[in-house]
């Protein structure tokens, strides 16, 4: 994901420690001259990732703090990644949750979520 961002024309480093540390990080921060991205990364073998309210508020309250816009990005099994602002997570009560179907019906793929969708055009 790192090379992707930077090679997409945005500064882009991989947070160390996320997750573990004691104060709010995502897993990926990334920005040009127009946008700041704060990302959770998941891969998953499984058909559905979940995610407690405490990563999801930690997400929230970083992106508010760095200006960022907090998204989630999940690859499942044999997918390509996809990305989902945090609105479209569906919240179980004591979790949230993606799906696969939830991630192509609202989720974009990475070249939708930098803006590049040449690769998205067909001939």
């Amino acid at each position: 994901m790192v090379r992707f961002f930077n090679e997409s024309g945005f500064a882009c480093i991989r947070a160390a420690g996320s997750g573990s540390s004691r104060y709010p990080s995502p897993d990926i921060l990334a920005a040009n001259a127009i946008r700041r991205l704060a990302i959770e990364c998941k891969v998953t073998k499984d058909q559905k990732k979940y995610f407690t309210n405490e990563e999801i508020e930690q997400l929230r309250i970083f992106g508010q703090k760095f200006g960022a816009e907090a998204w989630v990005g999940v690859k499942f099994g044999g997918q390509d990644w996809y990305f989902l602002m945090l609105e479209d997570l569906r919240q179980t009560g004591s979790m949230f949750t993606v799906d696969l179907e939830l991630a192509k019906l609202r989720g974009l793929k990475k070249e939708e979520l930098v803006g590049n969708n040449s690769s998205l055009i067909k001939e």
